[in-house]
């Protein structure tokens, strides 16, 4: 089964989507990144959706659904690289994505998680 890559960047977890997103691939990531936010007690998740052209309803709730086991673990989520399209959609399911930041880049994702940070990760032993 195919993973999606989660990479640490100091604090940072940083997940690049670079395929379409099937349903069992989203639970998978969402998964992943709820072990591996605890693992390396990570204080961010940046999320670059930017080649994804389609987002489904259910990818939209999984977004808002990690954004939401991330902020139990403490650590904030911000998703980048939206295309207009996906934009669209991602606005029409309104209050399903509540407390999701977005960012239209990974630059100023990082921006935001930045003014959000309390406390360094510590290092991570393992990875996927």
């Amino acid at each position: 089964m195919y993973r999606i890559p989660i990479l640490r960047i100091g604090a940072t977890l940083l997940v690049t989507i670079q395929v379409e997103m099937q349903d069992q691939l989203a639970l998978t990531l969402r998964d992943d990144l709820a072990n591996k936010i605890a693992e390396c007690s990570a204080s961010g998740v940046l999320i670059d959706i930017s080649a994804l052209e389609i987002v489904d309803s259910f990818v939209g709730r999984m977004l808002a659904t990690i954004s939401g086991v991330s902020r139990v673990l403490d650590a904030s989520t911000v998703v980048v690289g939206m295309q207009p399209a996906v934009a669209i959609t991602l606005g029409e399911l309104g209050p399903s994505l509540e407390g999701v930041r977005a960012a239209l880049d990974i630059e100023r994702g990082m921006g935001l998680l930045a003014q959000g940070r309390s406390a360094p990760a510590h290092d991570c032993t393992r990875w996927t």
